[in-house]
């Protein structure tokens, strides 16, 4: 069984920065970690993307966040990490992690429990 943590979430002012946190681990052996992400979810609204990134390295952003927000990662740690600058009142939300983990790509899907992120004066 695989565990995702995330961590780094809190109230931030508009135009001001903030980085998340999100560890993949496990009991024994869960095999590989693929692609990981980061979701948002705002109050009314269905979940979106926010950034995904594959084990080498490939990155893909959703349209609201290009240019604002980096998505690295750390193999060796597990963990992957979202870099929000210049941010906007609308990227109020709970970030979900997701990770894609297991023996054969793609994976199965693991998620984490969240972490809100409010931006507000």
């Amino acid at each position: 069984q695989v565990q995702v943590v995330e961590s780094g979430g809190g109230l931030v002012q508009p135009g001001g920065s903030l980085r998340l946190s999100c560890t993949a681990s496990g009991s024994g052996r869960i095999g590989n970690i693929y692609t990981m992400g980061w979701y948002r979810q705002a109050p009314g609204k269905q979940r979106e993307l926010v950034a995904t990134i594959t084990s080498g390295g490939s990155t893909n952003y959703g349209d609201s966040v290009k240019g604002r927000f980096t998505i690295s990662r750390d193999n060796a740690k597990r963990t992957v990490y979202l870099q929000m600058s210049s941010v906007k009142p609308e990227d109020t939300a709970v970030y979900y992690c997701n990770a894609k983990a297991g023996w054969v790509p793609p994976g199965r899907d693991y998620w984490g429990q969240g972490t809100q992120v409010a931006v507000s004066s």
